[in-house]
């Protein structure tokens, strides 16, 4: 039996129902992996083409010259089995079936069908009804939307959209992916394959799962004690109310279990659980880019006065400590910092603040070690304000938040993306992720 591990790091892919019509999904699939840079080789799969994007055009899988290691299918779902059945002759690890007409509407016999002829061939099956798989390290986007940039979450969506959404956002801000899946019916290979396969895999430093329902409870809890002994993990499940868990029934046909006890497995796991997409996507990113704290006492920087009293609120809020600043620094950050600044947490370097004002003053603080993390607020258009947290976020978590600095922010956040520094467009959202990082095991 084949593993995922060869199904994502296959060297070439037929894509079955392939189309020259650019508005059909097999058109979108073959585009995607072509642009996306595979390295492979691609065989478009369509009885009534010839050529399609410059690739000449196979009747069936079985034409194809040469053995296939994965076939990507789009065609309807009676003869899916048929293909399935094909690629196995073809000595193919796996299949990404996209096509949609199995339980999610009442066929489970015919799910059931492909499921068995995979195992006579010792494939291994994502979907059906799913929206496809990218993972960078192999620049196989057999998905959409196009994803290219390759970075440090590994995403295991039920839902397509939203996974979808944090790969784009990810690529957006240049930070990007290791690995996109969306599961669809979960007949074969499920979030806890993925989530065994990212916990080992180098590329992968966070997990991020969007859940609806779990099948396997048991496998589920112990896959995931193992894997967030190694690498973070923030999940996303829908289905608090009932209406909510009443909508996931009607989505995925799986049960949403009770919200109370998921909420006190997460914690016993150090698993991070985000209450939206947006929690989703910040809570990812903080915790692929900076390691625990060592306790929950916070200082915030910051040139906007504003922007600092509403990070000590969402502090308050969450639990986290705005301790006072002890006499010591306070002599020393006098002796170093210009009247006007105000010498309290938060620390308002006020705002004609520099890129060199808030190296001094991190240099202080950091030196001084009374606090765990810090949350620098850039509320300016401060030039170099990445040149100032480089310097320092190997000593103490550092949280960013950058906002109202034009086009000198966009340059600096992109910088910041690159280095790995979490930054975010609020201080609510950073906060809100600095929370989140207390509540890993590792």
């Amino acid at each position: 039996m084949y593993t995922l591990k060869d199904m994502l790091h296959v060297k070439s892919i037929a894509v079955v129902g392939a189309s020259n019509h650019s508005g059909k999904i097999g058109h979108t699939l073959l585009k995607n992996i072509i642009d996306g840079g595979f390295k492979g080789s691609i065989y478009p799969v369509n009885i009534k083409e010839d050529n399609i994007l410059g690739y000449k055009c196979y009747k069936d899988i079985l034409s194809i010259p040469e053995e296939i290691d994965l076939a990507v299918i789009a065609v309807p779902a009676v003869i899916v089995n048929n293909v399935i059945k094909e690629a196995g002759q073809k000595g193919a690890k796996g299949a990404i079936i996209i096509s949609g007409g199995f339980k999610e509407i009442g066929n489970n016999d015919l799910e059931a069908e492909i499921l068995e002829t995979a195992e006579e061939f010792g494939m291994r099956i994502i979907g059906p009804n799913c929206q496809g798989v990218s993972y960078t390290a192999n620049k196989m986007c057999a998905t959409w939307p196009l994803i290219k940039e390759q970075g440090f979450i590994g995403i295991v969506s039920q839902s397509g959209t939203i996974g979808a959404a944090l790969s784009t956002w990810a690529e957006k801000d240049e930070m990007g992916i290791s690995c996109f899946a969306s599961l669809g019916n979960k007949s074969d290979i499920s979030e806890t394959d993925f989530i065994e396969f990212f916990a080992e895999d180098p590329n992968t430093k966070v997990v991020a799962l969007n859940l609806e329902g779990i099948q396997n409870g048991e496998v589920f809890v112990d896959v995931i004690s193992r894997a967030s002994q190694k690498k973070p993990i923030v999940v996303l499940k829908p289905g608090k109310t009932a209406k909510g868990m009443k909508a996931i029934a009607s989505h995925t046909k799986s049960i949403a279990g009770n919200d109370r006890i998921f909420s006190a497995f997460c914690r016993k796991y150090g698993v991070i659980r985000a209450n939206d997409i947006t929690e989703f996507y910040d809570f990812c990113k903080i915790a692929g880019s900076s390691k625990k704290p060592k306790g929950n006492k916070m200082l915030i920087i910051t040139s906007s006065g504003g922007a600092g009293i509403i990070a000590t609120d969402t502090a308050e809020v969450n639990g986290i400590e705005i301790a006072p600043i002890n006499e010591k620094l306070k002599k020393t950050l006098e002796d170093i910092l210009p009247d006007q600044c105000v010498i309290s947490n938060p620390l308002d370097l006020t705002g004609d603040a520099t890129a060199d004002r808030y190296d001094k003053a991190l240099k202080a603080v950091i030196d001084d070690g009374s606090y765990d993390f810090l949350l620098t607020i850039f509320g300016d258009p401060i030039l170099g304000a990445n040149n100032a947290i480089s310097k320092y976020k190997n000593d103490i978590p550092i949280i960013v938040s950058y906002l109202g600095g034009g086009e000198i922010e966009e340059n600096e956040v992109k910088i910041m993306n690159k280095n790995n520094i979490p930054v975010f467009p609020t201080p609510e959202r950073a906060v809100k992720a600095a929370k989140a990082l207390l509540e890993l095991k590792i």
